[in-house]
Order: C-alpha cells, then structure tokens, then sequence
C-alpha cells in the first residue's frame, strides 16, 4: 500500500458505487482526496467512510461554474494533482422511439460535456506524469437494447481516451479509460422502477457473465488504483475492462 504517499487525486461522483470505492482505495493508498457530488448529505456520508484525508466538495459536472469551484478549492489548499478520476455519469433506458430531447441533453451534459470540461479545467493542476482516468463502460460495445444514447456517451469517453493521451505526452500525463461491466452499484438497480425488477435486472446481467457474477465496486477500485499508480507507469490511451469477462468471450 502507499502508493499513493503524498500524491493528491480528484474523484468525481464520488459518493456511491465505483466512485466512492475508488476513493477510499485512493485513499488506503496514501492520497488526499477530493471527491465531488451533487447532494450536500450522501457527500458528508462519502467523506466520513474515506476518513480524515478526504474533502467533499459539492459540484455537478455538468455545471462549469461548479467545476471552477472544484479546483478554486484545490489551489486554495495549496495542492496539485497527480490522480483523476473522472468517474460522474450515469444514464436510464429509452429506446429509439422513446428518446427525448431531456433523455438526450441530461445523459451528455453529464458524460460528454461534464467529462471533457472535469479534464480540460484540471490541465492547470495536473502534475507532470499524472495519471487521468475516465469511465467508460462496456455498453459502448455491446448494443444493448433501449441504451443507446448512455452507449454512444460512452463510446465518446473511449474516444476521449486515446485523443487526450495523444494530446498530454508531453507532459507525462497518462490517460486511460476504465470500462466495467456490471458491477453490483446503487447505479445499476436504479436503473428498475422497484426491487422486484432490480432482482430480475440482477439476474439477467449475472447470466450474462463468464465468471457468474456481478462484480464489486471494489474489484473496480483496484483497477484504479493500478492505473492511479507508478505500476502502470508504461500505459496510456487503453480501456480496461473489468467485466468478468462479458465483452471478452
């Protein structure tokens, strides 16, 4: 462990699921950690379970004024970084014919526009050799029905990826993309309008998958914290997939 020692990291959406994982291994390895959300009381929680080297700071991602607020707060602090974690996004079902203008707006502002402008207005703090890392997913390969605009924003972080790991060589700064499947989150039994069909949604992804299970926000963590770290040191512009295997085979 410890990594991390003395190093400075951003999570975004971090107060649940993947994001809040991430974190407090961030943190395990030695980061101070500022981790953003949209509700005021899930943050202070966020906060309280990564301990005494984390910061909350209230902010959509979508909101560029929030994001200015973000990194105020992180040079107020006299701090720069070397970890990004651009994890806030989040999507629902809609199918061609029932896609509106809000579904379509709501789900990119969040993942496309909150996404590029979380990274670009970082470039003033970013240390050189630090480490970005975005959340994709493997529904940007995977077709599924009535997701196809989350999956198109997601095919667009892909894409963010290799463009910005091309565009930041000079610096040092890596940057990866990290595509999980399903993984046990708040974020995926939300998508069902009630537990009975949380279960069936449970079940139906579970079947889905070589190893025969949903994976944990954990076993994501650590992919983070590899690509966080020196021990990916020679890895820039990839996709990791953390997915048991389900776009694999």
């Amino acid at each position: 462990m410890d990594s991390l020692e003395n190093k400075t990291a951003i999570v975004t959406g971090g107060t649940t699921g993947i994001g809040l994982a991430a974190a407090r291994r961030l943190a395990a390895e030695g980061a101070y950690v500022f981790v953003t959300g949209r509700r005021e009381a899930e943050l202070d929680a966020a906060v309280e379970k990564i301990g005494p080297s984390a910061v909350g700071v209230r902010s959509d991602v979508s909101d560029l004024a929030d994001l200015d607020r973000l990194y105020a707060t992180v040079e107020r602090q006299g701090r720069r970084v070397d970890v990004l974690f651009a994890n806030a996004g989040g999507g629902s079902f809609a199918s061609l014919e029932q896609v509106t203008e809000e579904h379509y707006d709501q789900t990119f502002d969040i993942n496309v526009k909150g996404t590029l402008f979380t990274v670009q207005k970082a470039l003033p703090l970013l240390n050189e050799g630090a480490s970005v890392i975005l959340t994709s997913s493997t529904a940007a390969n995977s077709g599924a029905e009535a997701f196809g605009v989350y999956a198109a924003t997601k095919a667009a972080i892909r894409s963010f990826a290799r463009t910005w790991a091309n565009e930041l060589k000079g610096r040092g700064i890596r940057v990866n993309a990290i595509s999980p499947g399903p993984i046990d989150t708040p974020g995926i039994t939300g998508l069902a309008p009630d537990e009975e069909q949380a279960g069936q949604l449970r079940d139906f992804l579970t079947g889905q998958v070589p190893l025969g299970r949903m994976g944990r926000p954990e076993e994501v963590a650590d992919a983070i914290a590899f690509l966080a770290s020196d021990r990916s040191s020679f890895i820039t512009g990839i996709d990791l997939y953390v997915d048991g295997g389900l776009n694999q085979i």
